[in-house]
């Protein structure tokens, strides 16, 4: 690598202009052919070596040795809440000799980096998992839920959950019908920022996701950054939540409903609805998921065959993302999904609708071709969010003993995934 190796600081000239960095270890899937530096920003760049028109390794910086806090003590006044970690950016930390980033998840970590959370709680950790979100699956949620569960009922206060974001909600969702007897609050928060950016929002994100593991509050809740700015938190209910931004800190928005809670930058936390409150109930795990369930995007043109083709998989229950109120293709032959619809319901088949609108809710009696669809046996979720419907469908087979007890569940209201009514909301992504 040119003369340099990982960790050195080094300044480079290339096309007139001069940066100076640490020297990254070259990642698994990059070309050899670049140099990448850690800016002082936090930011990274990547150099063709061919075009470097100079490198200096500068005099190495000494850097000093991290104080080590004091040794974890159990407070008694204090309540005790413990961090969960399945992966994801908020659980790592920057190794400053190379500015990388490498997993670290402990308790001597945390207060390290992070002291005052050990000012709001007794803090005890786990890595449970060690997984990007995008590989999150079923059998993982129940192996989170036994683990939130196990904490619970050996004397945690309150569980906070770090997560990567990208389906986040769909954890929150499955915790929330998988859970039973929850009397304490369940906490899931993640980063949008990696920690190595002057942006990151891992800090008050575990910060107020602790502060609001300790509350009065029982439940599945997923808490985030409220605004761009440093300044609060939202506390979402676990089943009416949702990613509405790829990158922005603020991207987790309550569908349909109010935040649960606001959680202020030093850990005071305002309800902003009625929530369960807390009890000493024993906490069980509902895991029988019926895993083959697919969710089913309406898109102009949408291949009807796509019906075969799951049930040559022996779906056993299918959630449709329709247009608006919850339609889907009718009244033209060859695109209609009603004979597919009509063929899932003979086969035993467990279909539901939603809308891919997000906000709002469906409706199967405002147009004709809306009963068309009703009448074929489809139940109509109310305001349900898609994410939650898919979740909540695999909990509801795996735990009936036939479709109808199963449909019957899915019109129930378990973990607040449905409103009864849907209000006029002022902004849908503030942007």
């Amino acid at each position: 690598m040119v003369g340099v190796s990982p960790g050195q600081k080094v300044k480079v000239k290339h096309k007139g202009k001069t940066y100076v960095g640490t020297v990254m270890p070259r990642p698994e899937l990059s070309k050899t052919s670049f140099l990448t530096l850690k800016l002082a920003s936090g930011y990274d760049v990547g150099i063709p070596q061919s075009e470097l028109e100079s490198v200096e390794v500068l005099k190495e910086q000494k850097h000093p040795q991290a104080k080590s806090p004091p040794p974890l003590t159990h407070d008694r006044s204090k309540p005790t809440v413990s961090i969960l970690s399945t992966g994801g950016t908020i659980a790592s930390k920057v190794d400053y000799h190379t500015g990388g980033v490498n997993a670290s998840f402990t308790a001597q970590d945390l207060l390290e980096s992070m002291p005052e959370i050990g000012d709001l709680a007794n803090i005890m950790t786990e890595s449970v998992l060690n997984v990007m979100s995008e590989d999150m699956n079923p059998k993982l949620w129940i192996t989170v839920a036994e683990a939130v569960a196990k904490a619970l009922n050996g004397g945690s206060d309150g569980v906070v959950v770090t997560h990567g974001t990208d389906t986040m909600h769909y954890s929150t969702a499955a915790l929330s019908f998988m859970l039973r007897n929850l009397g304490k609050p369940v906490v899931f928060t993640g980063a949008q920022r990696s920690t190595d950016r002057g942006s990151a929002d891992s800090f008050l994100n575990l910060i107020s996701s602790v502060a609001f593991a300790k509350s009065d509050a029982a439940g599945v809740y997923l808490v985030m950054h409220g605004s761009m700015a440093d300044s609060f938190c939202f506390a979402h209910i676990g089943t009416k939540v949702r990613k509405m931004h790829t990158t922005r800190r603020d991207a987790f928005q309550s569908i349909n409903t109010a935040p649960a809670a606001k959680i202020s930058s030093v850990g005071n936390v305002e309800l902003m609805r009625d929530l369960p409150r807390r009890s000493d109930s024993k906490v069980t795990v509902d895991s029988g998921l019926e895993e083959n369930v697919a969710l089913l995007k309406v898109y102009p043109g949408v291949d009807p065959g796509i019906v075969d083709y799951y049930l040559g998989r022996g779906v056993k229950g299918v959630v449709i993302e329709g247009t608006a109120l919850g339609h889907v293709p009718t009244r033209i032959a060859e695109t209609s999904l009603i004979p597919g619809i009509e063929k899932l319901v003979r086969s035993g088949v467990l279909v539901a609708m939603t809308t891919q609108c997000l906000f709002g809710r469906v409706n199967p009696y405002v147009y004709s071709n809306l009963r068309e669809v009703s009448s074929r046996g489809v139940v109509y979720l109310e305001d349900m969010l898609p994410e939650t419907a898919y979740v909540k469908m695999m909990w509801a087979l795996g735990r009936s003993r036939g479709v109808e007890e199963a449909r019957k569940l899915m019109l129930e209201n378990v973990a607040g995934e449905m409103t009864e009514r849907t209000e006029p909301v002022d902004k849908i992504v503030d942007i």
